[in-house]
């Protein structure tokens, strides 16, 4: 999409149907119902405040006993067992991200199970159903390449070919399978023994993917670099060491590559997420991103770039995550205060 106050388009790979995604069971979306059952609230297709009931097999979980609802990973299991609420919660999943402006729609079942066949049983049911009723291609995400192979053998791609995400150094061999295929593919800074540690090690690894899959065929414009986010609350430089990455990055591949990443990673932690992932945003376009796999239900990007960067909320945020504010400590200050929007 061309979001309002940006002068180039921006891909927006929508990052909510995943099985990781949690809300919290105290939160303000679960519901005591008067059943005395659970229910994580949503709005249908149709407008309609529903439920989705939270089943026995999920409050035996370590995380629902820690106060966290894996919906997502709910909704899928009903779903696939036919259950209707399930399938009408992934419904309106898919038309919120579509809605909102996603160009694809990032889809990860890791957590359904710990069993590799109903893993991949689980994403090829996924891929099918999300394309039955999205407008836009999918993006097939895995940490496990037979996962990821079995999502795209799946797709029928009817609204364009799917996304792989990802290939890294420590699995090549995904290049090929975007290569044979003609698909767009996610490319990681990771190494082949580990996260990279500052800037220097994010260009590096993903200059490496960048020359493998040029090598193979695949096109710049089919490229997508992930430099690979990682929280502000752990360490200070983080967040820097990830724009440093995409400018040169950028520099290094000029227009037609695609510089992208999980930038929502770069908030665990902290207060305010949407305000530190909205900031952060801004900063990686402005170092050279034109993608992000985000939530645009979220992070309104009709209106994302069109924010008052002269604010003291923003110019908090910004500095923290340029590495200024050291452990967060300025900002954290201001939220304790109530002076942050």
């Amino acid at each position: 999409m061309k979001p309002a106050g940006l002068d180039r388009e921006f891909v927006i790979i929508g990052e909510n149907i995943h099985t990781t995604r949690v809300v919290l069971l105290q939160g303000k979306l679960v519901d005591k119902l008067p059943g005395g059952e659970e229910g994580v609230r949503y709005v249908d297709e149709q407008g309609q405040q529903r439920h989705l009931i939270i089943p026995d097999f999920i409050k035996a979980r370590q995380d629902y006993q820690e106060g966290r609802v894996k919906h997502v990973l709910i909704a899928v299991r009903l779903a696939m067992t036919g259950d209707p609420e399930g399938l009408r919660y992934l419904h309106a999943l898919i038309q919120r991200q579509v809605e909102a402006g996603a160009d694809y729609l990032d889809l990860n079942i890791d957590e359904i199970s710990l069993k590799l066949e109903e893993q991949i049983e689980a994403m090829r049911w996924l891929v099918q159903m999300v394309e039955g009723r999205s407008s836009v291609p999918v993006a097939v995400d895995s940490s496990n390449l037979e996962i990821i192979r079995a999502g795209i053998e799946a797709s029928r791609s009817p609204c364009g070919p799917p996304m792989l995400n990802s290939a890294s150094l420590e699995r090549l061999e995904a290049l090929d399978l975007a290569a044979a295929r003609g698909l767009p593919v996610m490319v990681t800074a990771a190494g082949k023994r580990g996260m990279p540690q500052d800037a220097a090690e994010r260009v590096a690894n993903a200059s490496r993917m960048v020359e493998a899959a040029l090598a193979k065929g695949i096109p710049k414009n089919q490229i997508f670099i992930d430099p690979l986010v990682f929280p502000i609350a752990v360490d200070s430089n983080y967040g820097l060491h990830c724009l440093e990455a995409i400018r040169a990055l950028r520099e290094k591949y000029g227009p037609e590559i695609h510089i992208s990443g999980g930038f929502s990673n770069i908030s665990f932690g902290i207060p305010l997420r949407k305000l530190v992932n909205e900031v952060f945003i801004h900063l990686a376009v402005e170092a050279g991103a034109d993608s992000g796999i985000v939530d645009p239900v979220a992070n309104n990007f009709r209106n994302l770039f069109l924010a008052d960067r002269a604010s003291r909320s923003y110019q908090l945020a910004a500095e923290m995550l340029l590495g200024r504010d050291r452990n967060c400590k300025n900002y954290l200050r201001a939220y304790r205060r109530g002076e942050l929007a």
